[in-house]
């Protein structure tokens, strides 16, 4: 991996925290143009606004990756946030997905440092692979945006961007535990860089074979740090976001 990947990344793209209703829109609208018209996963009729969101939205963290260069929002992605008036209000993953007995985060102090990564949305036209065409966090070939040589070069590295903001976010809300559905291509790839999300149920058919996991932070920074420097070093800005781990 690139030594220079979080500077390359930095000089690319721009991780725009949501924080604005008007920021939340922009949010909405490219979930609908991935989720509705690219990927076919949800009804439009379902969203008629033109805008993709759902009943975790409003205890969410939403994150935007925008192209410097054109201004354009390339993906997006959110944390889901523990309910603090009710702890034991189930997140997405364990109202959709089995989970093994005793896999799961139960004890009510440890759920409220539980959140769950979710909706994760690169554009179409940020894609660079054309075999991940139909799903919602692959990479294929661009279209209606013209990118040079070293662009094309950090474009497959979008989803580790993703991740970043997610751990930001971690951070932020003083979460170490975190759940996640993912395709089993998206596993095997963090899997490679040290980014330890273990399966803790069996895998669902959900637009796709996929696997529910758990990931908690203290063992995977320290591994993502001893496998691949550099995406420690986007994902945590140099260190700046460890989530209590050193």
């Amino acid at each position: 991996m690139n030594n220079d990947l979080k500077a390359a990344f930095d000089h690319y793209f721009e991780m725009v925290h949501a924080d604005t209703d008007a920021l939340r829109e922009e949010v909405f609208r490219l979930r609908y143009q991935v989720y509705v018209l690219e990927t076919g996963f949800e009804r439009a009729e379902d969203h008629p606004e033109g805008l993709e969101r759902d009943a975790f939205d409003p205890r969410a963290d939403h994150y935007l990756l925008r192209h410097r260069r054109t201004g354009l929002y390339a993906a997006t992605a959110r944390m889901i946030l523990p309910d603090a008036s009710n702890p034991s209000s189930r997140l997405p993953m364990e109202l959709h997905c089995p989970i093994h007995p005793g896999a799961g985060i139960e004890n009510p102090n440890e759920r409220m440092r539980l959140g769950e990564v979710s909706r994760f949305a690169v554009s179409k036209s940020f894609k660079r692979r054309l075999g991940e065409a139909g799903t919602a966090a692959g990479i294929s070939e661009p279209c209606g945006v013209a990118f040079d040589a070293d662009e094309r070069r950090i474009l497959p590295h979008i989803s580790l961007g993703l991740l970043a903001v997610e751990l930001r976010s971690m951070h932020k809300h003083g979460l170490i535990y975190c759940y996640a559905v993912m395709e089993s291509a998206l596993h095997r790839l963090i899997s490679r860089f040290g980014l330890t999300f273990h399966p803790i149920g069996p895998l669902v058919d959900y637009h796709g074979q996929r696997l529910p996991c758990l990931g908690r932070v203290h063992e995977f920074l320290p591994n993502i740090k001893r496998v691949a420097p550099p995406l420690w070093d986007l994902m945590t800005d140099g260190g700046r976001y460890h989530c209590g781990t050193e």
